[in-house]
């Protein structure tokens, strides 16, 4: 069984939750401030951790108050602590978010996490039927440097393009299998794209981003479920009915859900029908990391 790598942010949400998101330029009434561990990276290990992979967190925290709360909960899930570097060059990354009939807006401040550099990804020890995750709240050179280590160990590699920004090449050359919404699949493909779109739009966009024949490239359609492209083959997953209340963290639950599934040698179509009832789950909770649910939560929804 493999283990799972998440390199990546680590930031403090501080929530603020309203019947409505405000205009530009005004101000509108909040109903509560809320504080939850978040950042891609940490929501992603969080996830696999949670749904029972062996997880390793690679990134850096401010010598902070955020920075204590965050490394503590981290710690209280099982994630390996042990490539997390404190750093009092800047403060623990932090993420303004507001929420308001179940959709949000997010402010990320990167703080400490603009400072994860090549030196911090190249020591991991990775192994051949590891996973490698990363996404795209820390520098894209350490990225690149990750999944180089990753390729070469023969670990897979996972790459959540998110917040979506054009990547270099050598960059989408190294991924094995990139998960992404239907948004950031238009921006990096170049092509339009709409919630509405039927399948066959969306799979044709993804053949063009496709890197290398064997590359799987999976498009996230919230309640409309997954569309994958795997090398040729086109897998299609439904979505599941649920009352969402938070969606912050359900892309993240997503990515770190399928990572273990594949570290534990789960097919494809198997383990992307699981990260999908994951995330499904996840949105029916207040909060990132900690809406994240366990194997025993997924299993009895499958």
């Amino acid at each position: 069984m493999g283990r799972v790598f998440v390199a990546g942010s680590v930031n403090m949400d501080v929530v603020a939750t309203a019947d409505r998101h405000p205009r530009v330029g005004e101000t509108v009434a909040g109903r509560q401030v809320l504080y939850f561990p978040g950042g891609k990276g940490a929501n992603q290990a969080v996830a696999a951790s949670r749904l029972g992979a062996r997880t390793t967190l690679i990134g850096r925290l401010g010598k902070d108050s955020f920075g204590a709360e965050l490394k503590a909960f981290l710690g209280d899930q099982g994630i390996d602590l042990g490539y997390l570097v404190e750093t009092a060059e800047a403060h623990s990354g932090t993420a303004i978010i507001t929420v308001a009939e179940a959709d949000n807006t997010i402010v990320v401040g990167p703080g400490a996490n603009g400072l994860v550099g090549p030196d911090d990804v190249e020591v991991v020890p990775l192994l051949k039927g590891d996973v490698a995750v990363s996404q795209f709240e820390i520098p894209l050179p350490s990225i690149v440097a990750f999944f180089r280590r990753a390729r070469a160990a023969g670990a897979v590699t996972v790459l959540n393009p998110a917040p979506a920004r054009k990547m270099p090449d050598e960059l989408l050359a190294l991924v094995d299998i990139l998960v992404l919404n239907e948004t950031e699949l238009g921006f990096l493909a170049g092509a339009e794209l709409s919630d509405d779109d039927e399948a066959g739009k969306i799979i044709d966009v993804a053949r063009k981003l496709q890197a290398r024949e064997d590359q799987t490239i999976c498009v996230t359609l919230g309640r409309r479920g997954v569309l994958a492209l795997a090398g040729r083959e086109e897998i299609a997953v439904a979505g599941r009915a649920v009352k969402a209340l938070d969606t912050t963290g359900a892309g993240d639950c997503f990515v770190g859900a399928l990572a273990a599934q594949l570290a534990e040698g789960a097919a494809l179509r198997t383990a992307l029908a699981f990260a999908n009832a994951a995330a499904s789950i996840s949105v029916q909770r207040m909060g990132a990391g900690p809406s994240m649910p366990t194997a025993a939560e997924v299993a009895a929804v499958l």
